[in-house]
């Protein structure tokens, strides 16, 4: 669709508004508790399934992608290549955010370019609900019925020329357009995501346990992180790339023209132990229109800690000593975990370090 380019979307495909190819599969997953506590994900799952129930008398579903590429492969932990004009990555930081939340939030681009598209099919005698993963559609299965790519063994989309790194969005309409026709699953043999992926949450080709997810305990989950999670985490402050990165498909992936998605250079300015000195204030500052604000302070700091477990040394001992006094409960189990973590470290290399102090 012309329109949909021109509004900067990448890919556009139309699929009928029948019932969701896995509707059986994603009402097992549910009962199975896989989604962990993402609760809405469990209501009325029969609407989620069939875009009819949520705008009667839609005929088809328009599937959306837009690129957030920013250019380059993922860093190794404090070895990734310095940002260019031309190849685009998270600057040098010892720790790892997911590239979809290195800048603003893409929920409110894409909202903006859903709405004026929805007022175009309007104005041909449509009637428009659009999504960008805020509404009942399981815009996987559409995205495949379309030919916008396929279902990966990850449970990701992956596209022919965009890989696994971009957005997926949908516009259903009372409007009956042409559907495109769906493609083949070119993942054949291929395994590496699910051995790239550092928790194995990925428990059998296209089946994902959320529960052990890293972007799910870093990023949904408002409890404790598991134990058991904790050291797989490594140097990861919000979400995990691991799976995607893993795709071979991303050969074909070019670096987004959306200045939005490139990376925001006062996030990657803090060392680990830096944002444990955030208020609830300068943390809402720091983190304006990114999707990182959302999860708030108590989260985040959750998520620091267990990096620096992972990652700190002794150096980093009186933020976490401090962090570990603070009131909200999960901050503290997290520092002090982290403090533990650090001084076994320490005193297995030999090195001599004080009650919380280097």
């Amino acid at each position: 669709m012309a329109e949909a380019r021109a509004l900067g979307f990448d890919d556009c495909r139309i699929a009928p508004a029948q019932p969701a190819a896995h509707r059986a599969l994603f009402e097992q997953w549910i009962a199975a508790g896989k989604h962990g506590d993402m609760a809405w994900l469990a209501r009325t799952p029969e609407r989620r399934t069939d875009p009819t129930l949520v705008l009667p008398g839609a005929k088809s579903v328009i599937v959306l992608a837009l690129n957030y590429y920013q250019g380059g492969t993922a860093y190794p932990s404090g070895k990734q290549p310095q940002t260019t004009a031309n190849n685009r990555q998270q600057p040098q930081t010892p720790y790892r955010i997911a590239r979809y939340a290195w800048n603003n939030d893409y929920h409110d681009l894409i909202q903006d370019k859903l709405r004026t598209l929805s007022d175009f099919l309007t104005a041909h005698g449509g009637t428009q609900r659009p999504y960008v993963d805020t509404g009942p559609v399981l815009e996987r299965d559409f995205a495949s019925l379309a030919g916008l790519g396929w279902g990966g063994k990850s449970t990701m989309q992956i596209h022919r020329h965009l890989g696994t790194w971009f957005f997926l969005a949908d516009i259903l309409t009372t409007l009956e357009l042409p559907p495109d026709s769906p493609g083949p699953d070119r993942c054949g043999t291929c395994t590496r995501c699910i051995v790239a992926c550092p928790t194995q949450a990925i428990t059998a080709p296209r089946s994902l346990d959320a529960r052990r997810c890293i972007s799910y305990l870093t990023i949904e989950s408002k409890g404790a992180i598991p134990l058991e999670f904790r050291r797989a985490i490594g140097d990861r402050i919000y979400g995990c790339d691991s799976c995607l990165d893993a795709c071979p498909w991303n050969r074909h992936a070019q670096a987004s023209h959306e200045a939005t998605f490139q990376a925001r250079a006062s996030i990657f300015a803090h060392t680990l132990r830096d944002f444990l000195s955030l208020t609830d204030e300068t943390f809402r500052a720091l983190f304006a229109k990114s999707p990182i604000k959302r999860i708030k302070r108590p989260a985040f700091l959750r998520n620091v800690c267990v990096a620096l477990g992972n990652t700190g040394g002794p150096e980093d001992l009186p933020a976490l000593e401090k962090a570990a006094g603070d009131e909200n409960p999960l901050i503290s189990e997290h520092a002090a975990w982290a403090i533990a973590e650090i001084m076994a470290r320490a005193e297995a290399s030999g090195q001599a370090v004080g009650h919380g102090l280097p």
